[in-house]
């Protein structure tokens, strides 16, 4: 599933592409992408122009001309790509969006995951997990305070806390297991049992990596290509995910791959020991 950086970067290529475009007709091929009742939906939006592109955690949200707001979750595999208006396409692209300027939007997604949900802007956190999603993993919203509140709260593991959207916004598998790595936190290390100086430098960890892997416009492991075609970057600088059996490139112990709450987990025996509960 495309991370923060990921869905990020697709925005960034969104907004190169979509905004400021009219829309003239919608095309959609699989309806249970749709939320709202397809018709509707494309009776809304013909018309319309996309004004912009944001981003909540790994919700994309389209903003149109007559305040509606399309909230687009790309779950496993969905992506955006671009092309001249009435160019074929294969049997995975589900939705297409045709502008007045001869070019479409489209809408592409293998296994059928991703949804659109159509609402009046300003009530997009009403829908499905923006209802209860956590802050942005950035020093102006991600409080180190509140970060230790949470986890204080917590006994259950730290890798499955930080995948839980309620917590943080926007992190995922490859990702909890990098700023694990970087703060030299055990996967399995009760939450509730992290020294207030571990809190801290987990807490900056996670705003350093995900900052990172946005500049190098995100990890592609499978099938993750942003709104151009082009896979990311920062594949090439993990250090943990998808290195079981390495070495770990700082300590040269042995890495090991295990199930946490049935996601696969990659760490550091050595870096990454499961301690006692400190006082601190």
């Amino acid at each position: 599933m495309p991370e923060l950086p990921e869905v990020e970067t697709v925005r960034r290529g969104l907004l190169k592409i979509a905004t400021g475009r009219k829309i003239n007709g919608i095309d959609v091929y699989y309806g249970k992408t749709i939320t709202n009742d397809v018709e509707d939906f494309r009776q809304s939006l013909i018309g319309q122009t996309i004004e912009t592109v944001d981003r909540r955690g790994k919700y994309l949200l389209f903003r149109f001309s007559n305040q509606l707001t399309m909230v687009s979750h790309l779950r496993m595999e969905g992506s955006y790509y671009s092309q001249p208006v009435n160019t074929p396409v294969d049997k995975h692209t589900h939705v297409v969006f045709k502008f007045t300027d001869g070019t479409e939007l489209c809408y592409r997604d293998t296994r059928k995951f991703g949804r659109m949900t159509l609402v009046k802007t300003g009530e997009e956190m009403t829908v499905g997990g923006l209802k209860t999603i956590g802050p942005e993993p950035t020093a102006a919203d991600f409080k180190v305070e509140y970060f230790q509140k949470i986890l204080h709260r917590s006994r259950g593991k730290i890798k499955p806390f930080l995948l839980n959207q309620r917590h943080v916004a926007g992190l995922g598998n490859i990702y909890a297991d990098e700023v694990l790595w970087m703060s030299r936190i055990n996967p399995e290390q009760p939450a509730n049992s992290l020294s207030q100086a571990q809190v801290q430098t987990l807490h900056d960890n996670i705003i350093k990596e995900l900052s990172i892997a946005t500049k190098y416009k995100g990890t592609t492991v499978h099938t993750f290509k942003n709104a151009f075609g082009d896979a990311g970057a920062f594949q090439d600088r993990l250090n943990a995910y998808g290195h079981g059996g390495d070495r770990c490139p700082r300590c040269g112990t042995k890495m090991v791959k295990i199930k946490v709450n049935q996601r696969g987990t990659t760490f550091c025996p050595h870096c990454q020991p499961l301690m006692e509960k400190t006082n601190d």
